[in-house]
């Protein structure tokens, strides 16, 4: 008897802990790590994101850039945060290639994360500073690039990115020679393309998109099946001269393991409601996403989909760190 009621108050306990946590989170401001540095792709969806969750949850998320390592620094960084459910981290494509590309990380994706769900699904975009590359289209431009083996590069977010992937598929599919050029994120990358210190980028179309819109950067085209939402006037790659290259990108929100179940829940139901929201919506199509509806396990399944998937490429194409 007396055990009996030892469990029935253990478990009255648990049930209290865990409705106070739901009830009473947030108390104060929460954190989402971005591990790359300001202006890419990330953090243009991670920053009107947090706006947006901002109203919705009474306190403020504010985003902190952690960028090195192609976003394994911060993603280490978020893995290792104290598991209280005021510390998020919005990933991306990058972190399902990862574990193929950085055999000795000091995290794993899947067992040091919960996932929350999926955020944006932008196409890949191939630009150019047209200052540099003399082309119009991207059959030009593989003639071009063809006919000057090894003088042209391309920039990216860091080794092992979906930037630096796209590249070398495009490299091996063309069969042309173009040097790869790893930055610190998306963001440095595009700020040496439009000032004319490399020449052309495989970049995710959300951080791009606001240079393509101000003639900054030129598109050639977007690696994806269909035409990106808000671009109808870029072309598929297939349409453009260069069937079979699709390189998709996304990036997600994840929870550090053991942040409790219920603000896991909390947060999974409050991306929902603001993917929801009208304003969201059309930023991500002006920045030439889709609006996903993948939450929580669903979403963890896709990522384990993409880290098999990209294994595979990070093996055919026999990449390697610079």
């Amino acid at each position: 008897m007396v055990l009996k009621r030892v469990v029935m108050l253990a478990a009255g306990v648990a049930l209290s802990a865990s409705c106070f946590a739901q009830s009473g989170w947030p108390a104060r401001p929460i954190t989402v790590i971005v591990p790359f540095p300001a202006g890419g792709g990330t953090d243009t969806f991670a920053r009107p994101l947090a706006a947006q969750l901002t109203k919705q949850l009474g306190k403020q998320v504010i985003i902190d850039n952690r960028g090195g390592a192609g976003g394994t620094l911060g993603a280490n960084i978020a893995a290792k945060s104290t598991p209280d459910g005021y510390t998020f981290f919005m990933g991306a494509v990058h972190h399902a290639i990862a574990p193929a590309i950085y055999p000795k990380l000091d995290y794993d994706i899947e067992k040091d994360f919960t996932p929350i769900g999926l955020v944006a699904t932008p196409p890949q975009v191939i630009v150019i500073n047209s200052q540099r590359v003399p082309v119009n289209d991207l059959k030009s431009f593989v003639d071009y690039a063809k006919k000057n083996p090894g003088k042209l590069n391309f920039g990216s977010a860091g080794n092992g990115t979906s930037h630096h992937l796209a590249g070398e598929l495009f490299k091996l599919q063309t069969k042309t020679q173009i040097t790869h050029v790893p930055y610190k994120g998306a963001g440095p990358a595009l700020q040496d393309l439009m000032a004319g210190q490399i020449d052309t980028m495989f970049d995710g179309l959300g951080s791009s998109a606001g240079h393509i819109k101000a003639g900054r950067i030129k598109a050639l085209a977007v690696a994806s099946q269909k035409r990106a939402p808000g671009f109808p006037d870029i072309p598929t790659a297939e349409e453009a001269g260069v069937p079979g290259y699709n390189v998709s990108t996304w990036y997600g929100l994840w929870a550090p393991k053991n942040v409790p179940q219920d603000i896991v829940d909390r947060m999974a139901n409050e991306l929902k409601t603001a993917l929801a929201n009208p304003d969201i919506q059309s930023r991500w199509h002006s920045n030439g996403s889709e609006v996903p509806q993948m939450y929580r396990a669903d979403f963890g399944k896709m990522v384990k989909s993409e880290i098999d998937l990209w294994a595979k490429v990070v093996k055919e194409a026999n990449v390697k760190l610079d």
